[in-house]
């Protein structure tokens, strides 16, 4: 008799430790009793009965995932290799385990075409430029589709965007041309802005014969300054309109 009452305590005592779950702060355990979802528990000491409930162990902390490089095809038909990585987490246990097979995979693989979608909706330059916005986009996208499933997609960024060699030397070029265009543009303002000041001042001289004297003067004692071996003197057009004058009062008078 004794010996059945020991039997008997040991299979209680093997189906209560068998029925024990201890559940860290961030875990929860989603519940079936044969077979239907019955609740979620934790975290802390829970017991399943067994052979009645199982129990599915969910970790609620945020995970990173790195998404592998995809080929992207631009909007301007430039073939890059983009890489990604996504911060999501478990914030409904329930649903990330009713609602899909294996969340972690199904998010994996959600990520992996939806960077490659929105990607190729733009242009190589605003890849390049434009990442903080690609990246809310992205996030906003999988978020959403997510949502189903439980899971909370918190940050998504864009770690690296390859381009092939012949395409680097093809944007170098670009950008030296852009750089000789604006320099051109640059010099073609400052002609423009100097030849305005120096009508400006033409102006204002013909109309003050003594400033025009003044630079004329000027002009003698910057060229004596200099040595050189030739000196020619600039003449004044008001002297060349008198002369000018005298030659033809002298025809008239032959």
């Amino acid at each position: 008799m004794g010996f059945v009452v020991l039997i008997v305590i040991a299979v209680l005592a093997a189906i209560l430790l068998a029925s024990i779950r201890v559940m860290r702060e961030y875990e929860r355990g989603v519940i079936f009793t044969l077979g239907r979802f019955t609740g979620v528990k934790g975290p802390g000491l829970i017991l399943v009965i067994p052979m009645v409930q199982q129990s599915v162990r969910v970790d609620m902390r945020t995970i990173v995932m790195d998404v592998p490089s995809q080929d992207v095809i631009s909007r301007d038909n430039v073939s890059v290799k983009v890489n990604a990585v996504i911060y999501f987490r478990v914030v409904d246990a329930e649903r990330a385990v009713i609602q899909v097979e294996d969340y972690y995979s199904a998010t994996s693989q959600l990520a992996q075409t939806t960077l490659r979608s929105v990607l190729g909706q733009h242009d190589l330059d605003e890849m390049l430029a434009e990442r903080d916005k690609l990246n809310e986009d992205i996030q906003a996208i999988l978020d959403q589709q997510t949502d189903a499933w439980g899971i909370k997609v918190a940050n998504v960024e864009i770690k690296h965007v390859d381009i092939d060699e012949s395409m680097i030397r093809a944007i170098a070029r670009q950008a030296e041309a852009e750089r000789d265009r604006r320099a051109r543009i640059i010099l073609a303002e400052g002609e423009q802005q100097a030849s305005a000041k120096l009508h400006e001042a033409a102006l204002i001289m013909s109309q003050n014969p003594a400033a025009m004297q003044l630079r004329y003067l000027q002009t003698l004692s910057a060229i004596a300054g200099e040595k050189n071996s030739t000196i020619v003197f600039p003449v004044p057009m008001n002297f060349m309109n008198a002369l000018e004058q005298i030659v033809e009062k002298m025809a008239q008078e032959k």
